[in-house]
C-alpha cells in the first residue's frame, strides 16, 4: 500500500497518514481507520467526520480513487476472512479484504481459478469490484463484476445492505470506485482448472494494423489475449507488438514430472525495487532500447508454451514496489478504449504518442468483449492501450489531455481506476450513465459520507 505512516495506530487502528496510488502522484494526508470486525468498520464510517471516508484495498488504484485529502480513508485488508467455498459448484464467499492472491493459494489447490484477474493479484476483492477490474479475458469473460453473485454493503445511514446483480444499487457498486458505501463480503462464481500452468502461444507484428487483423481474427479461440506494444516505433514498424494468448493448460498437456503436482501455486520473487533511483533512468533512449530487446527477442511464432499462472498474468509482482523504478516523481498510467470501427481513432493515437516519442515500456493493447452492467464499468466493445508514462515528462499533461478529447470525440473513455488528471467536463460524454450514478448516490448518501480526491476532482 503506498502509504507513509507518520504517527502509530490507537486503540481505532487510525493513523495520520500521507496516502498516494500505486503512481505515487498527488499524494494526500488523511486519517487512516484499520477496522477488524464489521462492527468496527460500521462505526468508521459513522465517525467519519465532515471530510467523509473512502474504503482502501492493497492501494494498486494507479490515482487518487483511494485517496481522501483531510477526511477518513478506510483501509479494509484486515477483514481477509474466506467464509465459505462450494468445490462442487464453484463458488466462494469471502470479506471483501482478502486479496486475489490469497483467493488462488486456496483456490488453485482444489481445481478453481478466479474469474478474473488484472495485471496484479495484488488487489482486493472489494477493489476488484468497485473498480469493476477487467483481464486478459475481456472478450471472453467480461470484467470481474460479471462473476458476483451477491454481495454484502456498508451503506452511508450505517446499514449493511444484501445486493443482487441486475438491481441499481449493485449496476452502481460495480465499477463505483467505493463511492455507494463499503464491500464487506462477496459470492463469486468461479473458473475450473485442471492444473495451474498456462499453454501459451506468441507471435511478433509487424506493425499495429498487423496486430489488429490477427487479434480481430484469432482472439475467439483464446480465452486469454494481450499484446505488449513498442510505442516509441515509428514509420512502417508504428504499432509493432508482441501477441501472448493462452489458455488453462489440461492435466494431459503436462509432462509427467509436473503431473504429480499439477495444481502447486508457485510464485517466484526478485528483490525488491530500491526507494531511491536515479531521476531520468526510464528515458527515452533506455526504454527505446527495452523496447527493441524485448520485441527482438520474441519469438516470430511458438505455440504451447508451458508457463506458470504467475508469469502469465502477473509477472510485475515478482517485483515488490516496481512503481519505483519510475522514481520520486511518479508515473501516470493512462488507459482508454474507442469502439469497434473507430479504429482510425486507435491509429491515431498512437501515431501521435509515437511521434511525441514518450518513454513508455508498459504498454499493452487488448480487445474487449461486450459491455458490463455498471454504471460507471470501464469496458465496452472495442479495443483497449493502457501505458505508463513517468510524470515529470515535460508538456505530458497537456499532451494527454488532448488525448482525452480525441477518445472521447470517438466515443470513448479513459479508465477512472488508474485515472489521476480528466478534466470533469468529459465524464459525461465518456460514462452515459453518469447522471444515474449521481442520482442513486445523492439518495443513498445525501450527507455525502462516502467521498474522495478523484470524486471531488470529477464531482461524482
Amino acid at each position: 500500500m503506498s502509504a507513509d505512516t507518520d504517527s502509530g495506530p490507537d486503540v481505532m487502528g487510525l493513523d495520520h497518514t500521507t496516502v498516494t496510488g500505486w503512481g505515487r502522484t498527488a499524494p494526500t494526508a488523511a486519517r487512516l481507520i484499520r477496522p477488524r470486525s464489521y462492527e468496527e468498520a460500521a462505526a468508521a464510517v459513522r465517525g467519519c467526520g465532515a471530510r467523509g471516508g473512502i474504503p482502501r484495498g492493497l492501494g494498486r488504484a494507479y490515482g487518487d480513487a483511494a485517496q481522501n485529502a483531510g477526511g477518513s480513508v478506510l483501509d479494509m485488508t484486515a477483514l481477509d476472512r474466506v467464509h465459505a467455498i462450494d468445490a462442487d459448484g464453484g463458488t466462494v464467499l469471502c470479506d471483501a479484504g482478502v486479496s486475489l492472491h490469497r483467493l488462488m493459494e486456496v483456490l488453485l489447490p482444489l481445481g478453481w481459478f478466479v474469474p478474473v484477474t488484472p495485471g496484479t493479484r495484488y488487489v482486493t476483492v472489494g477493489g476488484a469490484i468497485g473498480a469493476d477490474i477487467h483481464g486478459k479475458n475481456h472478450h471472453v469473460s467480461g470484467s470481474f463484476a460479471r462473476h458476483v453473485l451477491a454481495l454484502e454493503l456498508l451503506t452511508a445511514d450505517g446499514e449493511i445492505r444484501a445486493v443482487i446483480p441486475g438491481t441499481p444499487l449493485f449496476d452502481a457498486t460495480a465499477g463505483g470506485m467505493g463511492l455507494t458505501g463499503v464491500i464487506l463480503t462477496a459470492t463469486i462464481r468461479l473458473q475450473p482448472v485442471e492444473t495451474s500452468l498456462m499453454s501459451v502461444d506468441t507471435e511478433r507484428a509487424t506493425d499495429l494494423d498487423d496486430l489488429m487483423a490477427r487479434l480481430a481474427a484469432t482472439d475467439h479461440r483464446y480465452r486469454y489475449s494481450v499484446a505488449w506494444i513498442d510505442l516509441l516505433a515509428r514509420g512502417a514498424a508504428t504499432g509493432r507488438a508482441v501477441l501472448t494468448r493462452g489458455d488453462h493448460a489440461p492435466l494431459d498437456a503436462l509432462p509427467a514430472r509436473l503431473r504429480r503436482d499439477p495444481l502447486a501455486f508457485r510464485t517466484p520473487r526478485l528483490p525488491t525495487a530500491p526507494e531511491i533511483l536515479p531521476e531520468g533512468l526510464l528515458s527515452r533512449t533506455t526504454v527505446g532500447l527495452f523496447n527493441e530487446l524485448w520485441y527482438r527477442k520474441a519469438p516470430r511464432a511458438r505455440t504451447g508454451r508451458l508457463q506458470r499462472i504467475s508469469g502469465f498474468f502477473h509477472p510485475l509482482d515478482g517485483v515488490p514496489h516496481w512503481n519505483r523504478v519510475y522514481g520520486r516523481g511518479g508515473f501516470v498510467q493512462y488507459q482508454f478504449v474507442v469502439g469497434h470501427g473507430r479504429e482510425d481513432a486507435l491509429r491515431r493515437i498512437v501515431r501521435r504518442i509515437s511521434e511525441r516519442r514518450c518513454p513508455s515500456f508498459l504498454a499493452v493493447l487488448k480487445r474487449f468483449g461486450e459491455s458490463d452492467p455498471g454504471w460507471l464499468s470501464f469496458p465496452v466493445p472495442g479495443w483497449t492501450l493502457a501505458l505508463d508514462i513517468p510524470a515529470g515528462l515535460p508538456g505530458l499533461g497537456t499532451f494527454l489531455d488532448e488525448l482525452d478529447e480525441e477518445v472521447a470525440a470517438a466515443g470513448g473513455r479513459v479508465y477512472l481506476a488508474k485515472d489521476a488528471r480528466l478534466r470533469p467536463e468529459l465524464l459525461a460524454a465518456m460514462y452515459p450513465r453518469l447522471d444515474d450514478f449521481r442520482e442513486l448516490r445523492a439518495e443513498l448518501d445525501p450527507r455525502g459520507v462516502f467521498v474522495s480526491d478523484l470524486a471531488r476532482r470529477l464531482s461524482l
